[in-house]
């Protein structure tokens, strides 16, 4: 990979540009530290674009996220919940839209896919993808999708999966969900990278911190780039937004992407990954 700065991109398989660092709640100070990829979901969309609008930045310089809610998830809601979102924020397009969650049984989840599938075509949605699925789920996408496009009428009308967001970090790097996506061009987005600020003392990370002079979080950070991942870390503390992107002027050396290449399975926060496929 080729030098990492607070500018660097990824290609999607939209043929768009994701920054690969991302920021879990749109704030003015967030775009002052020079994050231009936030995320929202249904609850704080409004506020989110207020930022955006306020921001002077232009709007095809940030890269903005929301998802669809994976309570009564079907083609109807999916469908409604994007027209919300647009009216809700006023933004005229949306760059990325997921299914946050993988719960209501296969014919829901085909559903919700048509619909972000439509609403890409129709231009109210340039990318889309999910969050929170299982490689179960994933490969039961691959077969809707070639469903779709039976029935929608040729290649290409199924979708294609732009992004997929998951907890990712040293203790749950979900390798088989990262290896699936690498295969297919799928990007992968990482919430949760620095374990919600409960692994710092970890002797593990420690030793990291004190030989590059940065904060747990920062090295948790770094790895997560240097993974090819798209990490979002959170915080409203505005010391800690500018912080967390403070992570250009350091490389961790293979002997320490060793040091965090963890054998765990320990999330820090839900994991809908483990649903089964009539859930």
């Amino acid at each position: 990979m080729s030098r990492l700065t607070i500018n660097s991109t990824l290609r999607m398989n939209s043929g768009y540009e994701i920054p690969m660092l991302g920021y879990g709640y749109v704030v003015t100070k967030a775009f002052e530290a020079g994050y231009r990829h936030a995320t929202a979901v249904y609850r704080n969309e409004e506020p989110s674009a207020v930022a955006i609008k306020r921001s002077s930045i232009p709007r095809s310089q940030i890269f903005f996220t929301s998802k669809v809610p994976p309570r009564g998830l079907s083609y109807a809601r999916a469908a409604a919940q994007i027209d919300a979102s647009l009216k809700l924020t006023g933004l005229e397009y949306i760059d990325l839209m997921l299914l946050h969650a993988p719960y209501g049984g296969r014919e829901a989840r085909k559903g919700a896919w048509k619909a972000l599938v439509e609403a890409q075509e129709a231009g109210k949605i340039r990318s889309i993808g999910v969050s929170n699925y299982g490689v179960q789920h994933l490969n039961e996408m691959e077969v809707y999708i070639k469903e779709l496009e039976t029935e929608r009428g040729g290649e290409g009308k199924g979708g294609k999966i732009d992004v997929g967001q998951w907890e990712i970090h040293p203790w749950l790097p979900r390798r088989d969900i990262v290896e699936w996506c690498e295969k297919r061009g799928v990007v992968v987005q990482a919430y949760c990278p620095i374990v919600r600020g409960r692994r710092m003392d970890d002797p593990v990370l420690q030793p990291l911190v004190k030989k590059h002079g940065k904060t747990g979080a920062q090295v948790l950070i770094r790895w997560s780039l240097q993974k090819g991942l798209v990490p979002l870390p959170k915080s409203v503390t505005p010391s800690r937004i500018v912080e967390n992107a403070d992570v250009y002027d350091f490389e961790l050396d293979a002997e320490d992407m060793k040091t965090l290449d963890i054998n765990a399975y320990e999330p820090c926060a839900w994991d809908p990954t483990v649903a089964g496929l009539e859930e």
